[in-house]
């Protein structure tokens, strides 16, 4: 089937251009969006006539989303959700979650406008893009995290599981380190005299020999 554009749409072409689409991607998205019109002799000239109006009010919607994007720069969408120790999440994340998320954040948008290639199904970061207008695309990330910790770890760049790794070893290098070093601190703080030989006290004198009598004849 052979439709007329009326806006830019992706993989396909940009305004006024005449192309040729499934009968069913026709009917079911390009027709009832709004997007194209069949491309009849009347809607061609139909199109003509109005493509100046089509194309200023394009630009409009075009800077206001031009101005949406610049805000949305590096974006990130936090999402906690349960997960498995080996990082698989309990359910997945869907367009519909990123949606909410947005909108919670003072973002408004149709859900449509979030391209989601697939379901997310592990915590982590994950890209994905936001179609401010058919001309104006964003890149945002979904932080995915089972707490708020691993929210923030993960916005650093680093695994949780990574992370937690080094606290046990640092925890288990701690502790060899202190039981190496007990016996000497023991040592150091025995009392001076118990270093010394354990008979006699030091006040008390040496015992004295007897001396030998010399009798005269």
């Amino acid at each position: 089937m052979q439709v007329i554009l009326l806006e830019r749409v992706e993989k396909l072409g940009q305004m006024g251009d005449v192309v040729d689409v499934k009968p069913g991607f026709a009917r079911n998205y390009l027709l009832p969006q709004g997007k194209a019109l069949r491309a009849t002799d009347d809607n061609k000239k139909r199109f003509e006539t109005r493509r100046a109006d089509l194309e200023a009010s394009n630009l409009t919607r075009r800077k206001e989303a031009e101005s949406v994007a610049a805000k949305m720069k590096d974006l990130v969408v936090p999402l906690i959700r349960q997960a498995s120790e080996g990082d698989q999440l309990y359910g997945s994340v869907s367009a519909r979650d990123i949606h909410a998320a947005l909108e919670e954040g003072g973002i408004k948008l149709e859900r449509r406008q979030v391209l989601l290639d697939r379901t997310i199904k592990t915590v982590g970061l994950h890209k994905l893009r936001v179609a401010l207008h058919p001309e104006v695309i964003v890149d945002i990330t979904a932080n995915v995290a089972r707490s708020p910790d691993e929210l923030a770890i993960q916005a650093r760049g680093e695994r949780p599981a990574d992370v937690a790794a080094r606290a046990q070893e640092a925890a288990l290098a701690a502790e060899e380190v202190f039981e190496g070093e007990a016996p000497e601190i023991v040592r150091a703080q025995r009392p001076a005299d118990e270093a010394r030989a354990p008979d006699g006290d030091e006040d008390e004198p040496p015992p004295q020999r007897p001396r030998r009598r010399v009798v005269s004849r």
